[in-house]
């Protein structure tokens, strides 16, 4: 099993690696093993996962998970089309079908009756059973199970079962360190180096926060945008309140203290 260096799409979302995330994702590929990846909001989880998906040249089918999704939801079903009964498949069942990638975003938010259907995919058979049209697909080499959560976020309601995190290969993210930070936010704005510098720095201040004052620390995400609103033409301090203050807190005093920081960042 090989992927398709020759076809390469013609474009790959960019990607700063920090490790060995990409070998180790392309060995999970190549040993047909599940993989799961933890940490914390906008830290790249996604951006690894299209990234990787283009570079092996796979279809790529993205499910954000919620409170309301179904097994249903991930598998399929039989809709009304001209009046008539047509079986639909879901995301899981077309990423089975076409050989690919199924990634599941922010998998602990789905039922955890949902994720039940993902254990027969999940190991050794690599099977997904269809009870409503008496189906059962057999994965072929190059379909890839891939799962993200937040640490964060888990507690005794959000968390994956024992007996389904056990299937999974795991890789931790983080938020990049200061100077592969700079490089992201350069390589996805084009904004120059003093601008990203002075939003890593200022990423840095919020998030020795977090502890104290803040739910969420400031996302790599939310510093591309506002680099984003800045090489647009945007003055600093407002690209800043709207892409970071107000994004990471409602609370007034606390947007008040942020914004202090801000100001004094680009003094």
């Amino acid at each position: 099993m090989k992927p398709n260096l020759k076809t390469q799409p013609l474009e790959i979302p960019y990607y700063e690696p920090f490790g060995d995330e990409c070998a180790v994702f392309e060995a999970a590929w190549r040993n047909r093993l599940p993989l799961l990846i933890k940490g914390p909001t906008g830290c790249g989880k996604t951006r690894f996962v299209a990234h990787m998906a283009a570079r092996l040249d796979l279809p790529l089918h993205t499910v954000a998970c919620h409170d309301d999704l179904s097994a249903a939801d991930l598998v399929g079903r039989h809709l009304l089309h001209g009046g008539t009964t047509v079986w639909c498949d879901g995301p899981l069942t077309r990423a089975v079908r076409e050989g690919g990638i199924c990634y599941l975003d922010e998998v602990v938010e789905a039922r955890k009756d949902t994720t039940v259907v993902l254990h027969p995919l999940a190991d050794d058979r690599r099977v997904l059973p269809i009870e409503r049209t008496g189906e059962v697909l057999q994965a072929p080499s190059s379909f890839m199970l891939v799962v993200s959560f937040n640490p964060g976020y888990q507690n005794l309601l959000k968390s994956l079962k024992p007996s389904t995190r056990q299937r999974f290969l795991a890789l931790r993210f983080d938020f990049p360190n200061p100077e592969r930070e700079r490089a992201i936010v350069m390589g996805e704005t084009g904004c120059d180096a003093t601008t990203a510098g002075q939003l890593v720095k200022l990423a840095g201040a919020f998030r020795a926060l977090k502890e104290h004052d803040l739910d969420e620390a400031p996302s790599t995400r939310l510093l591309v945008y506002a680099a984003q609103l800045i090489r647009g033409g945007m003055d600093r301090v407002t690209a800043c309140r709207v892409a970071l203050v107000e994004a990471l807190t409602d609370d007034e005093p606390t947007a008040a203290a942020l914004l202090e920081v801000v100001n004094a960042s680009f003094a």
